[in-house]
């Protein structure tokens, strides 16, 4: 059976901010920009995925993702497009703004320096890299292809299918063997250190890489192909050029030309074959618009309310996040439980709050409560930026809940202290911890029921 088209690279959450600009600043001499619309893509290796997705059958995605916003939107943003394989990032998902108007960029706001944790692969990941057709390297120099264990078998992936490398000046050099390295003109002047003709770059480059083949990419002028003994310049072709000449945006050319490049591959054209459909392929992607041509309004591109509890634990999980969970009635919330919640999202990457059912807080406190019921006390906790998820459970504690979250840290108020939680066994036996947060003075809902009784 015939395996997959495998990208390998990270993954980035871009954001067009599109508006006018009509005067300058009156405190400085800067464009001011009246904001229309927000504009969202993946970006990175998640555009390279879901470019060459519309071109192979079968394209999988082994990138890090973080448990923040930005990665789950970026997440949603890929769903269904491409079948995704996330690493454990280390800090937040990267995010970069571009502020344009009149389709002219302004400035680009970056976001989020998370890394590619080193952790151990998991068999999945190790699996798809084995059984891969094609993989396309999509390097941004955010540590998922300088992945010891990733690096060690993308160079055992190039002795058995083709491996294109779309390489990063801050990223490693392809490994050996690999069938076709991208790099534009400036990345070879870079790589090479030193200025020099396209061809002569190339031929270069392909030497010191121990690369098949390395193609020059050329913006307008098309590319030049160092192949075997051969150099060639491949031009675009005379209606696409005219037609990209049209168009001043080139965001995600370079992708569009690697994703190309590798699904022709995949599909089994040679070399040449392979170049000659990427450089017309980036050519019409920039006439179409380039990357503004795949996005989406960011008002249509909210990821959906979290539904499933249990399943985003799995997701956060997957992504290598750390989970935190806490729990309790919060009947009536007030200011403890806020500085609860917040301390308990501080501790790690997403936070699932347990709620005592109406019917479990009526066996704890009394036939007269809860005074909220448990439909509300979910919308209010989830309205609150510290929290991800909301679970409600029926039972007096929470540990078949916890059983199954299998949280990473599960925190309680400071008053639990020098007692044995009747969940903490549960959260043990998955390696999870427990952590008691100081709780504010004066604060309880059995306290204020009180004082609104005698008031």
């Amino acid at each position: 059976m015939t395996g997959p088209l495998v990208v390998v690279g990270d993954a980035l959450l871009d954001i067009d901010v599109e508006g006018t600009s009509e005067r300058l600043c009156p405190e400085a001499p800067v464009p001011v920009v009246d904001v229309g619309r927000e504009w969202q893509r993946p970006g990175g290796a998640g555009l390279a995925a879901l470019l060459a997705a519309r071109s192979a059958a079968e394209v999988v995605l082994v990138t890090a993702i973080g448990a923040d916003p930005s990665g789950a939107r970026l997440a949603a943003l890929l769903e269904g497009e491409v079948e995704l394989c996330t690493l454990p990032l280390d800090g937040e998902t990267p995010r970069k703004t571009r502020i344009r108007a009149g389709q002219q960029s302004v400035v680009r706001l970056d976001h989020g320096g998370g890394r590619a944790s080193r952790r151990t692969l998991d068999e999945r990941t190790i699996s798809l890299l084995r059984s891969a057709s094609t993989v396309l390297v999509a390097d941004y120099g955010r540590g998922v292809a300088d992945h010891p264990q990733i690096r060690k078998l993308l160079a055992e992936a190039a002795t058995r299918v083709p491996v294109v490398w779309d390489p990063h000046p801050r990223g490693g050099a392809p490994v050996p063997g690999a069938r076709l390295v991208t790099p534009n003109d400036a990345e070879a002047v870079k790589f090479a250190g030193a200025a020099g003709d396209p061809a002569e770059l190339a031929v270069s480059l392909r030497d010191k890489w121990n690369a098949s083949a390395v193609a020059v990419t050329l913006g307008s002028r098309g590319a030049v192909l160092a192949a075997g003994g051969e150099v060639r310049t491949v031009p675009i072709p005379g209606p696409a050029k005219v037609a990209a000449s049209l168009r001043p945006d080139t965001c995600g050319a370079g992708d569009r030309f690697a994703s190309a490049a590798a699904a022709a591959l995949f599909d089994g054209a040679d070399l040449t074959g392979a170049v000659t459909t990427a450089v017309e392929s980036a050519a019409r992607f920039v006439a179409a618009g380039a990357a503004t041509a795949v996005s989406q309004p960011a008002d249509e591109a909210e990821p959906e309310p979290v539904t499933d509890p249990l399943a985003f634990a799995e997701r956060v999980r997957r992504r290598g996040g750390r989970l935190v969970a806490t729990g309790g009635c919060f009947d009536l919330l007030h200011p403890g439980h806020v500085a609860l919640l917040r301390h308990a999202r501080s501790l790690g990457d997403a936070l699932i709050v347990c709620v005592n059912s109406d019917a479990s807080v009526r066996r704890l406190k009394g036939p007269t409560r809860p005074v909220v019921p448990a439909a509300d006390r979910v919308r209010v906790l989830a309205a609150l930026e510290s929290v991800d998820a909301v679970a409600v459970f029926d039972e007096s504690s929470p540990a078949a809940l916890l059983d199954r979250i299998a949280p990473d840290v599960w925190v309680k108020g400071g008053d639990y202290a020098g007692t044995e939680l009747p969940e903490a066994e549960v959260v043990r036996a998955h390696g999870g911890e427990i952590v008691l947060v100081p709780t504010v003075e004066g604060y309880s809902t059995t306290r204020l029921l009180e004082g609104v009784s005698h008031g």
